[in-house]
């Protein structure tokens, strides 16, 4: 089978490499997937610098999560039969015509969704909705400050919060994100090149501010959203991808009355699996009532991928960009 590697570490130009390799066979507990399509995200970027939380050992095949059909069932695996389409994270392995699923971890694909569309349905899902209800308990009626509005995770926390009854302010870089994003559903939609989103959410909330900041990208980002979030606000830290840490001024938060809570949802796949199933079923009810669709704007041939996962480091692509290995 063809697979990507990360062969060294750096840039994913120089990181990756096409590689053919035998096929794998599933252990006790493991499904074998033929891989529909694998949705690239800012993970694959950073494991291909070695800045990732999982630092596997090179070489390793590349690709955090994906979707496919089920061409064999290992030992000690119930439930799941040939066939079967499905999804789910692997952290390592994706990137590939074929990938090894652990069977505790994988879900079905919602009849409605194709692979592409399906395979970007969970990590950014799982990640949005914890976020949103797990960690800052979002209230119907509430403001919700998403920043990479357009992203993977922003797509996913428009949809979510839409469907939870919350006003949606999405901040993008460009017309054309801002399209994207008022399509999703976002309420107010701020053009960080044209507009500071710290004086629209006063503006919009009557100087209130945000009830709940969903923030990917850390650094000053993370420091002018303290400016604009509520009293009992709840601001939310997912990621860096702005490339340096917010600093939180401890005296402000005392004084402004607000929280801020970290989030890394992979560490719930070990301490609270029954949750992420539970949030899994959640989100394939709201694909089935069409409430939420993953945005999938790139659709690549297995040669492109490197490039895909260069430009979603770069904060260039809107939405997901998969991987259709068997192209």
């Amino acid at each position: 089978m063809r697979a990507w590697q990360v062969t060294s570490l750096g840039a994913p130009a120089d990181a990756l490499e096409l590689v053919d390799l035998d096929d794998p066979k599933p252990g006790p507990g493991q499904l074998l997937v033929r891989v529909g399509a694998a949705a690239l995200s800012y993970p694959d970027a950073l494991l291909c610098r070695g800045e990732y939380q999982v630092k596997p050992d090179l070489p390793f095949t590349l690709g955090v999560e994906s979707a496919g059909e089920v061409v064999a069932v290992g030992a000690d695996v119930n439930g799941w039969s040939e066939g079967d389409r499905v999804l789910g994270t692997t952290m390592v392995g994706g990137l590939a015509e074929l990938s090894v699923f652990d069977a505790a971890f994988t879900f079905r694909s919602p009849p409605g969704l194709d692979d592409a569309e399906a395979a970007a349905l969970h990590m950014n899902y799982q990640t949005a909705h914890f976020a949103l209800h797990r960690r800052a308990a979002l209230r119907d009626g509430e403001t919700v400050l998403v920043h990479a509005g357009v992203g993977g995770v922003g797509s996913a926390t428009i949809q979510l919060a839409s469907a939870a009854g919350a006003r949606v302010v999405a901040v993008v870089g460009g017309p054309a994100k801002a399209d994207a994003a008022r399509a999703l559903g976002a309420n107010v939609v701020v053009d960080r090149h044209a507009a500071d989103f710290v004086t629209v959410v006063k503006e919009l909330t009557g100087g209130r501010g945000a009830d709940v900041v969903i923030d990917p990208v850390g650094g000053d980002t993370f420091t002018r959203s303290t400016k604009c979030i509520a009293f009992e606000g709840r601001i939310v830290i997912i990621g860096f991808t702005g490339g340096s840490f917010g600093q939180l001024a401890t005296n402000h938060a005392l004084v402004k009355n607000y929280g801020v809570l970290g989030l890394h949802w992979g560490m719930y796949r070990f301490t609270a699996p029954d949750l992420v199933r539970s949030v899994q079923a959640e989100l394939e009810t709201l694909v089935e009532s069409g409430v939420v669709r993953p945005l999938v704007t790139e659709r690549l041939p297995m040669a492109d991928a490197p490039d895909g996962v260069a430009r979603i480091s770069a904060g260039t692509t809107i939405g997901r960009v998969v991987v259709e290995p068997h192209r």
